[in-house]
């Protein structure tokens, strides 16, 4: 294969693309990342039209490709001996975050493969990942080097800590972040209780992501208006932090150290989650002005608890909220959620059931506006996949295509696009630089 020697100019193809009309068609995005920060920045941007190119590698696996099957694989339900191999397309969070994209399988530990993640860069416009700090110079992907193949390329980098400090270096997965960020001292019980837990969610990934997603737009904007590309950094940890404001800005005001509350609040009393008649049954209620309190008392018949000089005003109810508690769970735990939630919203009280997966599936309000799409896997079937969060008029967001399965758009993007003959790419194959 001949050397780069320069930018290799290409226009985003209609045919992989789906061209539509929607915002970001006609840009493409490399996405180098890895597990779920990287690769949702990069699916909110597919979102929205533009081409993702996912480079992988079968020498290491994306980290979603090796997590849970939908099957089970141990004991072989539902696959054949002989199809074991699947198990890189069957993790549901990887369908998830990465629809919209195409997939090609490069080896950049070789000259070759390095060449043609250069190539494919040299005629994109913004390059993702989520890398950990110099493993791009190493590479020698860094943004100088990216700026000799395309002058106006956007780079995106999505460090756990940040490109720079004593703690660059550090290994961190989601819940080390969130435990830096302060984030995990806020979520608990109270003093009384130890925090033994944590939240079982990558909400750092997801909260960088979506920073991330929203500057590479505003540097696409930039580039469109002067010209210039840029590199971006969006450290984990610091996306994480600026999310907690309330309680950063309480520690600066009364210089206490903010404490976990559990499902108190503030400013609401009763708030939280309360058990109904049913097995596992719950009901979220969430009162704050004084004329919401009226109206919950009405509901409720005006008992006489509800009476007590203990719960007169909102002072009151937040200096008793276990007493408060005890109360509201006597009431709400001989009836069924549903229609505690009837009840109250209809005297204008916030109330909702605690809903679980399978509730929200067949949630009519979720089904109204068609959140869940039903997609067709390959490997799996029809699948159901969280929709588009926002709702543009003229040109909202369209999931267009599955997860693509490992290396499946070699052939289109490097054969097609780059114009690889078959007897190259063969060899190339042969040789493990398409991997």
């Amino acid at each position: 294969m001949p050397a780069l020697t320069g930018p290799v100019w290409f226009k985003v193809a209609s045919k992989e693309s789906g061209e539509s009309g929607l915002p970001l068609t006609n840009f493409r995005v490399v996405d180098f990342g890895t597990a779920w920060a990287g690769p949702m920045a990069a699916q909110l941007l597919g979102d929205l039209g533009a081409q993702v190119i996912k480079v992988e590698s079968r020498a290491r696996l994306d980290g979603l490709r090796l997590g849970r099957p939908i099957i089970d694989l141990v004991t072989g339900d539902n696959i054949a001996e002989g199809d074991r191999g699947l198990w890189p397309e069957l993790q549901p969070v990887f369908h998830g975050i990465n629809r919209n994209k195409l997939s090609i399988t490069l080896n950049l530990k070789t000259d070759a493969g390095l060449d043609l993640a250069k190539q494919v860069i040299a005629g994109s416009d913004v390059v993702m990942n989520n890398y950990s700090p110099g493993v791009l110079e190493r590479l020698g992907l860094d943004y100088p080097n990216l700026r000799k193949l395309r002058p106006d390329i956007i780079l995106v980098s999505m460090p756990s800590v940040g490109e720079t400090g004593p703690l660059r270096d550090i290994l961190a997965y989601a819940p080390i972040i969130q435990a830096l960020s302060g984030f995990m001292s806020l979520v608990g019980y109270g003093e009384d209780e130890p925090l033994v837990g944590e939240l079982q969610a990558p909400w750092s990934d997801t909260v960088a992501s979506i920073h991330a997603g929203l500057a590479a737009v505003a540097a696409l904007k930039h580039r469109n208006r002067t010209g210039e590309g840029q590199f971006i950094e969006v450290a984990q940890l610091e996306a994480t932090t600026s999310m907690l404001g309330e309680a950063i800005l309480g520690y600066q005001m009364t210089g206490e150290t903010p404490l976990p509350q559990g499902n108190r609040d503030e400013e609401f009393a009763p708030h939280s989650n309360y058990r109904c008649a049913g097995d596992d049954q719950w009901v979220a209620i969430a009162v704050g002005s004084e004329e919401e309190w009226l109206s919950f008392c009405q509901a409720l018949g005006n008992p006489e608890w509800a009476r007590s000089t203990k719960f007169t005003h909102r002072a009151d109810r937040l200096r008793h909220q276990e007493e408060l508690d005890e109360k509201v769970s006597g009431w709400t735990g001989t009836r069924p959620a549903l229609e505690i939630t009837e009840l109250l919203q209809a005297h204008g009280v916030a109330a909702m059931p605690v809903m679980n997966i399978a509730d929200q599936f067949s949630d009519p309000h979720l089904s109204e506006r068609q959140f869940y799409v039903d997609i067709d896997h390959p490997h799996v079937g029809a699948e159901w996949i969280s929709g588009m969060p926002w709702r543009l008029s003229d040109t909202p967001g369209q999931i267009r295509s599955p997860a693509p399965l490992l290396g499946q758009h070699n052939d289109y993007v490097l054969g097609q696009v780059l114009g690889l003959s078959t007897e190259s790419l063969a060899a190339l194959e042969s040789q493990g630089v398409v991997y």
